[in-house]
């Protein structure tokens, strides 16, 4: 497919049409609810400026679209310009917000299974676009799936990982970053996200927005601030997210109640990307 905007429109569509009718696409409860709503979808080139200001901003193990890239496909090494990266957004059902959203400590059992099956299921939809890219005789990898993803230590950010979802598709034009380090976008913050990087030329998604904060209230205007008081454990503040004490919550204890509650096996909290008035779209200034 060799006209881009084709191309773009294509893999769009098999996004969507994957993500509605997909039996996977569950929180495997009684009812059997979907886990995401209908998706964003967003693009950027691989030679973006943006990848390299992450990658200076976060650290030298941060990959850049033609390092991961190049390391998957060693025999047939691209450059930057040759490559593009496709992002989507998976919007939680209005369901999942609204049960999370009258929690205090702990995630509610839709989101526990969000985080769990409909996370299972955002790794089976980066396998299926990595592949029927592949088929299309364009090579792609999604990065988080690279057996070389992980977690780095680093000295500005305490710990990140070589490929950053959200940066992507903040790149990609789908959101920019509020207090609590989640990404707002035109569907809200509470949201997974999911990318690969393909051989191919596609049409870049404009970004509505020229600086990465734009649509947290906090940044923009100096006020609203709500996900501070979501946090169970005092992890946000005006001076943005403590890592530390954020993972020793959502890692250890939310697992540990996950499981016992729940009977799920999973990590996870989300209590600050619900009930607020950025958890569903992008926030107006009154909703301050």
């Amino acid at each position: 497919m060799s006209d881009p905007a084709r191309l773009a429109q294509w893999l769009e569509n098999y996004i969507k049409d994957f993500i509605d009718k997909s039996p996977d696409n569950s929180l495997r409860n009684e009812s059997g609810e979907k886990a995401w709503e209908e998706p964003l979808v967003g693009f950027s080139r691989g030679d973006d400026p943006l990848y390299r200001q992450c990658k200076d901003h976060i650290g030298e193990f941060f990959w850049l679209p033609e390092e991961i890239f190049n390391l998957t496909f060693p025999e047939n090494p691209a450059k930057a310009s040759e490559l593009a990266v496709v992002c989507w957004i998976l919007p939680q059902t209005q369901a999942t917000r609204k049960e999370n959203a009258a929690q205090k400590t702990f995630a509610s059992e839709r989101w526990a299974r969000s985080r769990l099956y409909g996370e299972q299921f955002n790794r089976l939809l980066r396998a299926k676009v990595a592949e029927v890219l592949c088929q299309q005789g364009l090579p792609a990898v999604s990065p988080q799936m690279a057996p070389q993803w992980s977690f780095q230590k680093s000295e500005r950010h305490v710990w990140a990982s070589n490929w950053s979802e959200r940066h992507a598709a903040h790149i990609s034009g789908l959101g920019t970053f509020g207090l609590c380090d989640g990404l707002i976008t035109p569907k809200g913050k509470a949201v997974r996200v999911g990318s690969v990087v393909v051989r191919a030329e596609l049409p870049p998604t404009p970004r509505p927005y020229a600086d990465h904060r734009a649509w947290c209230l906090f940044y923009s205007h100096g006020i609203c601030g709500k996900c501070i008081t979501r946090c169970p454990v005092g992890a946000l503040s005006e001076k943005g997210h403590d890592k530390v004490l954020c993972r020793e919550h959502v890692m250890v204890r939310a697992e540990e109640y996950n499981q016992k509650t729940y009977g799920l096996k999973i990590e996870g909290c989300g209590l600050c990307q619900v009930g607020v008035p950025c958890a569903s779209r992008i926030p107006l200034p009154q909703e301050g």
